[in-house]
């Protein structure tokens, strides 16, 4: 039975934190995060593309994105924007469920911080809580292909 400072706090291992630096500034790495014209560039861990990216970006507006593998599987990660400061920070929900409905991963919340280092750009990405040690640590393995996808993407349109 938990205890009642245990019931407020996220277990460790169903807690994702990642920091990078990025080599743009501030606002176009923003920018990125949240034009769909950069994310369907880069969502997603490798061999997976994004054709469909709807994002209404602000306060409490949605966002669908159909990830596609290499091999046809599709997944859709939805949610609302919780908050948007730019260019600082994004809130947003995360839930994935399969092309047919059914739910793969429980809803998570996303927070992105943006931290201008001189002329770079050192981003820390907190996902909570995930209902599962496995979930995860596939969303670790994901995000990482992901970061380096996105310097790739800020590489070409700085």
């Amino acid at each position: 039975m938990a205890t009642v400072g245990e019931a407020a706090t996220a277990p460790e291992d169903r807690v994702l934190v990642m920091t990078r630096l990025f080599d743009a500034p501030r606002s176009l790495v923003f920018k990125v995060w949240t034009d769909p014209q950069h994310l369907i560039h880069w969502w997603g861990p490798r061999g997976y593309t994004t054709p469909v990216c709807e994002m209404d970006v602000r306060q409490g507006g949605a966002y669908r994105l159909l990830m596609r593998s290499a091999e046809g599987q599709e997944v859709v990660w939805h949610g609302v924007f919780r908050e948007l400061v730019e260019p600082e920070r994004l809130v947003w929900t995360c839930a994935i469920d399969r092309a047919d409905g059914t739910r793969i991963s429980g809803e998570t919340v996303l927070t992105v911080t943006l931290e201008e280092q001189g002329q770079k750009t050192k981003l820390t990405l907190h996902q909570a809580v995930f209902d599962s040690v496995n979930n995860c640590d596939a969303h670790r393995d994901g995000w990482t292909q992901a970061f380096e996808r996105i310097a790739e993407r800020l590489a070409q349109v700085a």
